[in-house]
């Protein structure tokens, strides 16, 4: 009698320290992409610590784990899985363990019918017939406004950068801005009092070589590499520059060449007037090239 109360007692002492594990599955039947829950109990754990897969882990591979929560207090530990698969056939969910303060328990097996619910033979109806709708010009606007607004914009810099061509550089060389710049260099050599102290040789080097850069820049003649005989028949066929200012020209040349050579020594009135005549041919330049465009117009 003794050993059976012995035994009785043993058993109820082993149960009432022992845990009881349960799984419920929602759904054995599933259709791709269904949302399905998998809930995990175990009861009687008495404060002990359990152990299982990490979260979003516990299920095989096909299964779409969607949330995993874990929820335990004294008592009691529960795990809630919602999840979905996407390939259509049969899935098992294994034995899943749980390890409780170093016992090891294990879920019961499931296994999962997934079906795809859309049938090649369905016949899909639209809910309504489509509306034709009649757009109206403010409608192809709003529709289409970036596109013109940006197919503008491009016009609008290639008409910009051909116009920056065409113009803009020519005004840097335009005639007024060469006839202002070759002023001031004239003005910059008469500083330097090379005609008040005798120096007409130097004076008329610089002279023309002032006056054979401004030729090249207003009239486009290579007189900066021409000699002077050359230049002054450039001059008489190109026709571009007028007769006074041709002969000024010519006579300037001529004179600073002897000068260069030892062949002549000019007096001071000689400079003052040739450098008065190069200075006054710079100011009538332009004259020369409103004539030379209306002739090409005519």
């Amino acid at each position: 009698m003794k050993k059976i109360l012995f035994i009785l007692s043993f058993l109820i002492c082993g149960n009432a320290f022992s845990q009881i594990l349960s799984s419920q599955l929602e759904k054995k039947t599933i259709a791709l992409g269904e949302v399905n829950r998998l809930v995990i109990k175990i009861d009687d754990i008495h404060e002990m610590q359990v152990i299982s897969a990490p979260k979003n882990e516990l299920l095989p591979f096909h299964f779409e784990e969607i949330k995993d929560s874990i929820g335990q207090n004294q008592n009691s530990y529960e795990r809630k899985i919602e999840f979905s698969v996407y390939d259509e056939g049969k899935f098992t969910i294994p034995e899943l363990e749980f390890n409780v303060g170093g016992k090891i328990l294990k879920t019961i097996p499931y296994e999962i019918d997934v079906i795809n619910t859309a049938q090649k033979a369905d016949q899909i109806n639209d809910i309504m017939k489509n509306k034709e709708v009649k757009l109206e010009t403010k409608d192809y606007w709003e529709l289409y406004k970036f596109y013109i607004l940006a197919a503008l914009a491009v016009i609008a810099l290639i008409i910009a950068v051909i116009m920056f061509i065409k113009w803009g550089r020519k005004s840097k060389s335009s005639p007024v801005v060469a006839t202002n710049q070759t002023l001031k260099e004239l003005e910059s050599l008469k500083k330097k009092k090379y005609i008040e102290g005798g120096n007409f040789r130097s004076f008329y080097v610089e002279l023309i070589e002032i006056s054979r850069t401004f030729i090249a820049k207003q009239y486009h003649l290579p007189a900066d590499v021409l000699l002077t005989d050359d230049l002054i028949e450039v001059m008489k066929k190109n026709n571009t520059i007028s007769q006074e200012n041709e002969k000024i020209v010519e006579d300037v040349f001529l004179r600073g060449d002897l000068v260069k050579f030892a062949k002549t020594f000019p007096d001071q009135a000689t400079m003052e007037k040739d450098f008065a005549d190069i200075r006054d041919f710079v100011k009538r330049s332009s004259k020369d090239l409103e004539f030379e465009n209306l002739r090409k117009d005519v």
